[in-house]
């Protein structure tokens, strides 16, 4: 786990991809609007907290933060049950490579990554020429963290981490990024309100953690603030190309690329046995630092190809555990929709609301409703 930028890696465990931010990505499922919190992220009444709160100021004191500032911060803050029982509920898991990547560059994806790209061609461009970083892998490093600013989170950051540190599970590393997140309000980049983020405190476009906002952030567009949740998202756009650059970033280097396809030199991975081999160069390396996992910086490198005007993956990648190729799936998923059993889409990844319809349709023809997928049930759907 990667804890130098954030505290969750996007890509192989349960806060798949922006997750925590408000669900950028997720297999057969769909997104909360941006701003609709669930009832178990608004705060409650917690004399356990509101005690540890009062303990805590005084440590923050001593590390710089003014009454003012500690006052502001906690005026509308509270314990948020949601945070604790996320935390606590982080169930591992593991996504085929060809499931992540059907997420990570979808359709959808990819073309709003293209509009991104064109409406903000200007200010990539400039960040690529200042810090060496290509400006498609900004973008796609944007469009798989927050959907290019569309769920950036709406939990109140000053209650998150407050949570997370009183809780204690964690309690040293949420403290930390306490501190940190009221030094950036005492800073003046952001007022309290205006500072939200995922249910782990991870904020802004980009989701940087406090820690890493403290030692990373840029103030591209020269107004004093390093703004990385404003709409403009400049300062978080070059705040990533500032992080990608001080861990190491090779200035014309490609990421790597799929063997066979006019990829570079470079080490050759296979991330899913049977499926397509990749060679990869120092900077993947380097993406890895803002998600410590293959796929996640394989889907970062993809989707900026795409996002360039590069094509999809020439290699195919073998049945799954069920014996079931991608399209078999997206059959699947389509001929459930089409029995009225939502299956949140038809992408061809068997998330929770696949295997809910799934399960549905097995009880409604007297089979158990195991909710697994299988080439007899796709044959029954026909």
């Amino acid at each position: 786990m990667n804890t130098t930028r954030r505290f969750f890696g996007l890509g192989l465990a349960a806060c798949s991809l922006s997750a925590c931010a408000g669900g950028a990505v997720s297999g057969g499922g769909r997104s909360a609007a941006p701003g609709a919190l669930p009832s178990d992220l608004l705060p409650v009444t917690n004399t356990g907290y509101d005690a540890w709160v009062a303990g805590f100021r005084p440590r923050a004191l001593s590390q710089g933060i003014s009454e003012g500032t500690f006052t502001a911060a906690f005026r509308g803050a509270g314990y948020i049950p949601g945070v604790v029982t996320r935390d606590r509920n982080q169930t591992e898991f593991k996504r085929s490579l060809e499931d992540y990547l059907s997420i990570a560059a979808s359709d959808e994806r990819i073309a709003k990554g293209r509009a991104a790209f064109a409406r903000h061609q200007g200010t990539l461009n400039a960040l690529e020429a200042r810090y060496g970083v290509d400006a498609e892998i900004i973008t796609a490093i944007w469009g798989l963290e927050s959907f290019y600013g569309e769920r950036k989170g709406d939990v109140p950051v000053i209650s998150a981490t407050s949570t997370l540190a009183y809780d204690g599970r964690r309690g040293a590393f949420f403290e930390s990024q306490l501190i940190a997140a009221l030094k950036i309000l005492q800073n003046g980049d952001i007022t309290p309100e205006r500072m939200t983020g995922s249910w782990a405190g991870a904020m802004g476009h980009t989701q940087f953690i406090p820690t890493s906002y403290q030692s990373f952030a840029v103030d591209f567009t020269g107004d004093g603030r390093r703004d990385i949740w404003s709409d403009d998202p400049s300062d978080a756009l070059a705040s990533t190309a500032a992080y990608l650059a001080r861990n190491g970033w090779t200035r014309g280097l490609p990421w790597g690329g799929e063997v066979g396809a006019g990829a570079p030199q470079g080490r050759i991975i296979e991330p899913q046995p049977g499926g397509p081999r990749f060679a990869v160069t120092s900077n993947f390396n380097v993406i890895k630092r803002y998600n410590n996992s293959d796929a996640y910086a394989i889907g970062v490198g993809h989707l900026a190809d795409r996002i360039g005007g590069g094509g999809p993956l020439r290699a195919s990648f073998p049945p799954d555990e069920y014996g079931l190729t991608k399209d078999d799936r997206i059959a699947l998923q389509q001929r459930l929709t089409a029995r009225g059993l939502d299956t949140g889409g038809s992408d061809g990844v068997i998330g929770p609301n696949s295997r809910k319809a799934i399960a549905d349709f097995q009880s409604s023809i007297g089979l158990p409703a195991t909710g697994d997928p299988s080439p007899e049930l796709l044959r029954r759907l026909n």
